[in-house]
């Protein structure tokens, strides 16, 4: 299991590799006095190093370092058992998941081991962006999960809240990504069970196109998130607003009891 985490020095910019295990005291749910919470971030490793010098996973999970009484690991494809043995998933509360080119070379034995976990076990799972298509998500939700179209436009989004009292958007207003991939409606996915996020791109040529960004769902015993936000050509996983967004849907997703 890789535990490397940049340090961002600017946005887009530079970083430091670490060791990532953040602990600390979490004054939630139903834990014991020494219990912490685990997570995962998943990433394959394609992302361009002149945006992301360590991957996406270690801007994710600096992203999260701010959690209180969380251990936050990261994995990719060629740890061992592709970085989600089932040892690794039966410890962890949440699981985010970056994917783009690699979707294919996903192990069946390692989608069952994850499906099983948030079906069966509470854990929850995040799919970041392109993960859309990721073979645990596409599992998870049973449908094709593409999206009408897909367009590398550099246009502007505008993720507008559309659920202000979910956990999720909490300490969030409106906010914009200043440039990103665009995906194009309608997503075939099952309905969510809730749309926290709206999203508004302004293409180039001053058009304007809707698309959902941020949909949850329960699915068995898990709760599920997809993030659109998260191409790897932008340094959308610096921006400040997406680490809140993230680290509230951590907390969100993670089962009411420790994993033990």
């Amino acid at each position: 299991m890789n535990q490397e985490l940049s340090r961002r020095a600017a946005l887009g910019l530079g970083a430091a590799a670490g060791i990532g295990l953040f602990l600390g005291a979490r004054s939630q749910g139903q834990q014991q006095a020494t219990g912490r919470r685990r997570a995962i971030v998943w990433s394959e490793g394609t992302a361009p190093q002149n945006v992301y010098p360590n991957d996406i996973r270690a801007a994710v999970a600096e992203g999260l370092k701010p959690l209180a009484g969380w251990e936050i690991v990261t994995a990719t494809i060629t740890d061992p058992d592709q970085g989600a043995s089932q040892d690794d998933l039966n410890k962890t509360d949440v699981l985010l998941w970056w994917g783009h080119k690699l979707h294919g070379q996903v192990k069946r034995e390692v989608i069952d081991r994850i499906e099983k976990r948030v079906k069966e076990g509470g854990m929850g799972f995040i799919s970041l962006h392109s993960s859309h298509l990721a073979r645990p998500y596409v599992r998870l939700m049973k449908t094709r999960c593409t999206w009408s179209h897909y367009v590398a436009d550099a246009s502007r989004c505008k993720l507008i809240v559309k659920a202000p009292d979910h956990p999720i958007a909490r300490g969030l207003k409106d906010f914009e990504m200043p440039q990103t991939e665009r995906y194009g409606e309608p997503f075939q996915c099952p309905p969510p069970e809730t749309v926290v996020f709206d999203g508004l791109y302004t293409l180039p040529n001053g058009k304007s196109e809707p698309s959902r960004q941020i949909l949850t769902w329960t699915i068995g015993k898990g709760r599920v998130v997809y993030c659109q936000p998260g191409h790897e050509t932008y340094p959308i996983f610096f921006q400040d607003e997406i680490r809140q967004l993230l680290r509230n849907a951590v907390e969100w997703a993670a089962p009411t009891q420790v994993v033990s």
